[in-house]
């Protein structure tokens, strides 16, 4: 691999781990720049899966403190490790374009759902007012949901998950971001044992992109703690937006 390209993996890592912290969707910064080396389509995305994992981690532990204690996350865990194996499973096995068209619309319907939260609310009910078996069931729907998606393709996945989890959670933005890096860490170690074993891994990419989204992935977790939660809300949904926006024009081009 050229200079160039290392130079240009090695920023797009940095990056992306911090947009995966802060906002989610660092993948399709990530994605692009393994296409512009040279790799095909598919090769990318399973290296890119595998090379944003470590980035994941690193947000993980730079919002530890701001996870929930309780049961609520041992629920969640096997739900995204299911629907993580789905999604990977169906990346091996099916053509990527049908879901590739729907791709933007979901990452826009999530954007929606986080921009226009409080609306919603009303119409679906506030999370504290909705009896507790009916709101662990919406909140494992919409996790095993994002997880499928994330084993799939993985791009905007964090997004889809501050949305989702924003609204069936009576919870800051602070720490539904914090969930959201969990789960997304989750998702991204089940991507890389099914890709290890059977995806067509390029490991050269991910020796340079995996320790530059380390650095970002830690840096925008302790961001993001620092943020007001009105100005998160806002970066979240102006770069869920873009993406969702930018995923259409690659679609349809």
């Amino acid at each position: 691999m050229e200079f160039a390209d290392a130079a240009l993996l090695l920023g797009a890592g940095l990056a992306a781990g911090t947009v995966n912290a802060v906002a989610g969707g660092g993948s399709l910064i990530t994605f692009p720049a393994l296409l512009a080396v040279g790799l095909p389509p598919v090769p990318a995305n399973v290296t890119n899966s595998v090379s944003v994992f470590p980035g994941y981690g690193a947000a993980v532990a730079g919002s530890w403190m701001d996870l929930p204690r309780g049961r609520l996350l041992a629920t969640l865990v096997p739900t995204t490790i299911l629907g993580a194996l789905a999604g990977a499973g169906l990346l091996l096995v099916t053509p990527a374009r049908a879901f590739e068209v729907v791709v933007p619309f979901l990452v826009l319907g999530a954007t929606a759902v986080l921009a226009f939260q409080d609306p919603l609310r009303r119409l679906v009910g506030h999370p504290g007012d909705l009896s507790p078996r009916r709101r662990g069931l919406m909140i494992q729907v919409v996790v095993a949901l994002a997880a499928v998606y994330g084993g799939y393709f993985g791009a905007a996945v964090g997004v889809m998950l501050v949305a989702a989890l924003a609204l069936v959670l009576d919870a800051s933005l602070a720490r539904v971001s914090a969930i959201k890096n969990l789960l997304s860490a989750i998702i991204g170690l089940t991507g890389v044992a099914v890709f290890t074993l059977a995806g067509p891994v390029n490991w050269v990419g991910v020796a340079l992109l995996a320790p530059a989204t380390l650095v970002g992935g830690y840096a925008g977790a302790r961001l993001v703690r620092r943020l007001p939660s009105g100005l998160l809300k806002a970066i979240i949904v102006v770069f869920g937006t873009t993406i969702g926006l930018y995923l259409l024009w690659r679609s349809f081009r």
